[in-house]
């Protein structure tokens, strides 16, 4: 019998090598990207090892994706056949981990088209880009939050500002001051593309 801990590898295996193949790349080319050995990624993707919160990092982030969308496989039941058609998430509920320079709460569970999460920062610093190839829509809930869009400017947002950019556009968030900032963050899944 499996522990959890093997099943919780098998599952976030899994989502990486959905993520790697639904961008396209090969295992040495997500290796080559993330800065990791080939050898590493294929025994991360069957489930024989974990990575580390610097490896998963550095695969996120060659992915497109982020650290709380690769841990979510692991207590998401995407792999259960039988998905329910209603999906309620609680307040105190959810999948929450790292995202970008703050934290995410996925605010749905399951094999659905899309990721809705609430995301909550106080970083100034607007860091590295991150890029994806999913369409992703940003409504501002609290604060206030300059969204870099490289090549297409820098936007000011606030409370109930939206903006939505279509996949491959390079981006940043950072907080026009020091109170921080909460958004309601929309993301396409890219294996249902």
């Amino acid at each position: 019998m499996k522990s959890a801990v093997d099943r919780q590898a098998e599952l976030i295996g899994a989502r990486i090598r959905v993520l790697r193949r639904a961008r396209g790349l090969t295992l040495v080319q997500l290796a080559d990207l993330a800065e990791l050995s080939h050898p590493f990624i294929s025994q991360l993707e069957r489930g024989l090892a974990r990575p580390s919160m610097v490896s998963m990092e550095k695969i996120a982030r060659a992915l497109g994706s982020s650290q709380l969308e690769l841990m979510e496989a692991a207590d998401d039941g995407a792999d259960d056949p039988d998905q329910p058609s209603v999906v309620l998430v609680r307040a105190n509920e959810g999948t929450v981990g790292p995202y970008g320079k703050g934290e995410g709460r996925l605010l749905v569970h399951g094999k659905r088209h899309f990721h809705p999460m609430e995301f909550r920062a106080n970083n100034t610093d607007p860091g590295e880009y991150y890029t994806h190839a999913e369409d992703e829509f940003v409504h501002v809930l609290e604060g206030r939050v300059a969204v870099d869009l490289k090549g297409e400017g820098i936007f000011e947002l606030g409370v109930g500002d939206s903006i939505y950019y279509e996949g491959g556009t390079a981006h940043r968030w950072g907080a026009l001051d020091e109170a921080g900032y909460r958004m309601f963050v929309v993301k396409e899944k890219p294996e249902l593309l």
